[in-house]
């Protein structure tokens, strides 16, 4: 149960930071909840180097997990945009 509630989380999580950077992104249901589990991951890494999570058990909340989720939306619009550029 844990799993699908971590998943569902997820999916919630990624469609929000999808929606507060509006772009076009790849991906459908499963890389937005991907997305979502990963800002989580981000979010707790940073938030445990920082001080503010000092217990393991505690983690990042919704709003850290977005903004986490938005800055790996941001990291991969850099990569790509200069992948993609190409001088003439």
């Amino acid at each position: 149960m844990h799993i699908l509630a971590m998943l569902i989380i997820g999916l919630i999580v990624g469609a929000l930071a999808k929606l507060f950077m509006p772009g076009r992104d790849p991906g459908g249901i499963f890389v937005t909840m991907l997305l979502g589990i990963a800002g989580s991951f981000v979010a707790g890494f940073i938030g445990r180097a920082m001080g503010m999570y000092r217990d393991v058990a505690s983690g990042p909340g919704i709003i850290a997990s977005i903004l986490g989720a938005m800055l790996l939306l941001f990291i991969y619009r850099v990569a790509i945009g200069r992948r993609t550029t190409r001088i003439v």
